[in-house]
């Protein structure tokens, strides 16, 4: 399988064909696994649209506050995944063996699928195939712009994570049900978000220095308190 949708582009799907919704595939890739899920198994199951597929699966973590820390690990699949968008001459994931073979815990898979599911059907109820072309070049570009986001994502910045994972989302969810409205949607969102992390960034660094200097002050004001 993972051959086959090595050579199966989106391109070479009826556009107005209506696909398998992703939240009945997430659905079905569970309940057909046992134990374990691993990698391999879900990048097969989505076959052409595994790099929308697989930017969804990463980003549902991210869309809740996460402890500091977390977005190291959280944000390197997006890095990954993003980068062979742009990049890479396949028209799906690559995933070296390592990885294909990673499997974790079906059961919490599951758990995290009956959370996010809800809210994936009530955004798949405004989905449908159109505006989209399946334009390698344009999923290049796309992929450049996920990359920009999913590094925003990886820094850690205080829940610098949730609007660019939310951005990233709605692209994966619309490249996945073929929706060029919902891709676009995402792209906005990623520029908005972009500038307002970008300066909550900023903010951070350029007011670093004036913390550091005003550290003495703190200290004989806490020493001052507790004397």
């Amino acid at each position: 399988m993972a051959e086959i949708g090595m050579n199966v582009g989106l391109r070479d799907r009826g556009i107005g064909e209506h696909p398998e919704k992703l939240s009945e595939l997430l659905r079905r890739v569970s309940d057909e696994a046992g134990d374990k899920i691993s990698l391999g198994e879900i990048a097969s199951a989505m076959d052409d649209r595994s790099f929308g597929a697989f930017l969804v699966v990463f980003c549902l973590p991210n869309l809740v506050p996460l402890p500091p820390g977390a977005t190291f690990i959280l944000g390197l699949p997006l890095v990954f995944i993003s980068a062979q968008m742009a990049f890479s001459r396949l028209d799906t994931i690559w995933l070296p063996r390592r990885l294909r073979e990673f499997s974790f815990d079906n059961k919490a898979f599951s758990g995290v699928l009956d959370r996010f599911i809800p809210w994936m059907n009530k955004a798949e109820r405004l989905i449908r195939p159109r505006l989209f072309t399946g334009n390698r070049l344009i999923e290049r570009v796309l992929g450049l712009f996920a990359l920009v986001l999913a590094i925003v994502v990886f820094l850690p910045i205080p829940l610098g994570n949730m609007g660019p994972s939310l951005a990233l989302a709605l692209i994966g969810l619309g490249m996945t049900e073929r929706d060029g409205v919902m891709m676009w949607l995402g792209v906005a969102v990623g520029v908005v978000f972009s500038f307002v992390v970008g300066y909550v960034g900023y903010e951070i660094l350029t007011n670093i220095p004036h913390f550091i200097h005003q550290i003495p002050n703190y200290w004989q004001a806490f020493l001052n308190f507790f004397g």
